[in-house]
């Protein structure tokens, strides 16, 4: 029995490869990422964004795709996240790496990794802290903190 922690260590290509093989479906997959950023994220503060619900019903549509034998991309149900830098999702907020007077600001358009990765199957789950405007070394900001 594989379990999160496993999954977590497991690379792209192999949960890829177990996803297309029904050894395990995009929904348990996501669930895991899920967990593990509900399970160390208050230590590391590195999830700022969590797009649960979004990443849910991608990975139930994945998972029907998976049943159905459709054609699938090579990162089919694969969780992933995004920076809050410049990375960019319809509905989801974007500060620019954590700027407060940015704080209401929500995304109407993709960014291009973003756009590619859910084009090549891969689910994002959330986005990450950044320093503000990438500009240090360090991932503190004064929205988030560090």
């Amino acid at each position: 029995m594989t379990t999160g922690n496993d999954l977590a260590y497991t690379s792209a290509t192999e949960l890829a490869r177990r996803i297309r093989a029904r050894e395990l479906s995009p929904t348990e997959l996501v669930e895991s990422a899920i967990d593990r950023v509900e399970a160390r994220n208050p230590d590391l503060n590195a999830v700022v964004y969590k797009g649960y619900d979004d990443a849910r019903a991608a990975a139930a549509v994945a998972d029907g795709q998976v049943l159905a034998d459709d054609p699938v991309g090579p990162l089919h149900g694969v969780p992933t996240l995004i920076k809050d830098l410049f990375d960019f999702k319809p509905g989801w907020p974007s500060t620019f790496g954590g700027i407060p007077a940015l704080a209401d600001q929500v995304s109407d358009a993709y960014c291009v990794f973003a756009e590619r990765v859910e084009h090549a199957g891969a689910i994002v789950v959330g986005k990450t802290n950044s320093p503000v405007m990438g500009m240090r070394g360090t991932c503190d900001n004064p929205l988030f903190g560090p």
